[in-house]
């Protein structure tokens, strides 16, 4: 009997085996842009290529800084975003932002930024909620809040990357006051949305703490400074009755024990291309970790080995539930819509159990 995406999903949080492993991908804006044009149209991916549900729960936890468009060309767009930095994103191709500059470079820039991060009704979409929540229990979705908080929002989107960095260094407390002002107005939100009545399967939050074969910071400095964010996201969900998912790109492997020892529940993207043996965190966690993504995303162009991959990788990932299949990070653009579809057969093929 085909189940919905919720319970699917809530089986492999328990550890338990479900109709078929589920499916959920994020591709960039590229590659759904190519899908359109090779025939998928108009239509949702997800639904196109009848891939599990996820519907997001959001609530905006920025300081709300002017929103501009500096410049923009055929092929690029530079823009000011509510965290204060002025990046710039290219419109033909899938690439992260290149950021051009901050408003919060010292913590003077930090403490005036700090009184704009307030709770408001206005931070949370009401009206979306209250239309979309009900179509989403119907459809048997699962149900997820997304996270702005630590390192990578803060390195990425508000101070800089070298900047951060340093100051990690030599003034970390002001960069830890940053993270607990994000995490406490953002759990603050989820709370008022609670207690509104509508409830969500899962707290998601995005925390790239690693790049190829490295972390950004020691373990050490992960267990001083970050480590106690991530564990107040996870007892919060804890204590709500929900998982707590991280998704932290890169290599992140030696953190890994920690992020078990704290309850964390999910884990993604287990990025391959940085270094990540999937099987082996299987092996080694896969009885306390829902484990999502980890096949290589640079191999997806290539059908036939992806087909050999998911043929030898996906039914040690499956035993035993608690797995998600994807990418170790997003699906490029080099994939065409065809390419997609027979790795999607071929898993639903391969997962089920």
């Amino acid at each position: 009997m085909e189940m919905t995406s919720r319970e699917r999903i809530g089986r492999m949080y328990e550890h338990k085996e479900a109709d078929r492993v589920p499916l959920f991908e994020s591709p960039w804006g590229a590659t759904t842009a190519r899908w359109r044009a090779e025939g998928m149209g108009e239509a949702n991916y997800v639904e196109f290529f009848g891939l599990d549900r996820i519907r997001g729960i959001g609530a905006d936890n920025s300081p709300r800084l002017p929103v501009t468009t500096v410049e923009e060309t055929d092929e690029y767009k530079i823009t000011t975003n509510a965290w204060g930095a002025t990046v710039k994103n290219w419109k033909n191709q899938a690439s992260t932002p290149e950021m051009i500059d901050v408003t919060v470079k010292t913590p003077d820039d930090w403490r005036e930024v700090k009184k704009r991060m307030t709770p408001a009704e206005d931070r949370v979409d009401w009206e979306g909620l209250r239309v979309n929540y009900p179509l989403w229990r119907k459809e048997g979705a699962w149900i997820r809040t997304g996270g702005w908080f630590g390192f990578d929002i803060t390195h990425a989107r508000m101070v800089g990357t070298e900047r951060l960095l340093i100051q990690l260094v030599e003034d970390p407390e002001w960069i830890v006051d940053i993270w607990k002002t994000q995490i406490e107005l953002q759990l603050g939100l989820y709370d008022q949305i609670w207690e509104a009545g509508y409830r969500f399967d899962e707290m998601y939050w995005p925390d790239d703490m690693g790049y190829k074969g490295k972390q950004f910071f020691s373990l050490r400095m992960y267990r001083e400074l970050l480590k106690p964010i991530h564990q107040r996201a996870i007892d919060w969900a804890h204590a709500k009755g929900i998982k707590a998912y991280l998704h932290s790109c890169g290599d992140i492997r030696p953190f890994i024990p920690d992020l078990v020892a704290m309850g964390l529940d999910g884990l993604n993207p287990l990025e391959a291309k940085a270094g990540v043996d999937t099987l082996a965190v299987k092996r080694e966690f896969g009885d306390k970790l829902f484990l999502h993504g980890g096949f290589n995303a640079l191999l997806w162009a290539d059908v036939d080995k992806m087909e050999a991959a998911v043929r030898s990788d996906l039914p040690i990932l499956k035993q035993n539930g608690g797995y998600m299949f994807a990418t170790d990070h997003s699906t490029p653009s080099n994939v065409s819509l065809e390419q997609f579809r027979r790795i999607v057969s071929v898993v639903k093929e391969v997962g089920r159990y």
